[in-house]
């Protein structure tokens, strides 16, 4: 059964159905009180969302995404400078020539990172070129079986560059230039692909 409509401008008690006072080009609009679990539900919202602004943006309970964001990205710079620091720690150039050279273990393990990440720039055989019908087609980076060595021949000099890319003040090769690959992989794992590319130039590192 339809409640009993009346004229007014708000409905009152629940249930009641009100005609509003004001009509605009023949459009008429009823209103009927809402239930209070609804009504409760919605200034319960305005209440929570008041709170919970002053508590987001006045205080230091929660953090903002802007905020996490930076703790992460410190957080993994401090622990890749640590791995870093314990990596230089015990390495050397007659570290990686005599010992990280010569284990079968780490240099497939620096031949994997280096068939993932380098291949693309240096080639399989570190040639730095791709055979295409027959033709030798060069490739970005530079060679890393010819004995020379632009930014320094030692084991470390390797690392380094591997480490920290192509120098700021450099010109590259043909203007390319290497990305540092510390911001992407270990300092174990560049050890790893500098101990690959020694065994791969024995006259160079003594061998």
């Amino acid at each position: 059964m339809n409640p009993e409509i009346k004229r007014g401008n708000y409905a009152k008690e629940e249930g009641e159905a009100v005609l509003r006072e004001h009509e605009y080009d023949g459009i008429q609009e009823f209103d009927q009180k809402l239930p209070n679990w609804w009504l409760f539900t919605f200034y319960g919202a305005i209440v929570w969302f008041v709170v919970y602004w002053g508590l987001y943006y006045h205080t230091k309970v929660y953090s903002t995404d802007q905020e996490k964001i930076i703790a992460s990205v410190t957080a993994l710079q401090e622990k890749k400078d640590a791995e870093l620091s314990a990596t230089l720690a015990t390495l050397d150039d007659a570290t990686l020539i005599g010992k990280w050279a010569t284990d079968p273990a780490i240099v497939a393990a620096g031949e994997a990172t280096y068939t993932i990440n380098c291949v693309a720039c240096h080639a399989a055989d570190l040639s730095s070129t791709m055979d295409v019908a027959g033709n030798k087609i060069p490739l970005p980076g530079r060679s890393l079986v010819d004995g020379v060595w632009e930014y320094g021949s030692k084991p470390m000099d390797i690392f380094k560059i591997i480490n920290q890319g192509t120098p700021v003040d450099a010109a590259g090769l043909n203007g390319a230039k290497m990305v540092a690959w510390g911001q992407s992989i270990s300092p174990k794992q560049i050890a790893e692909v500098t101990a690959f590319i020694i065994s791969k130039n024995p006259k160079d590192f003594g061998g």
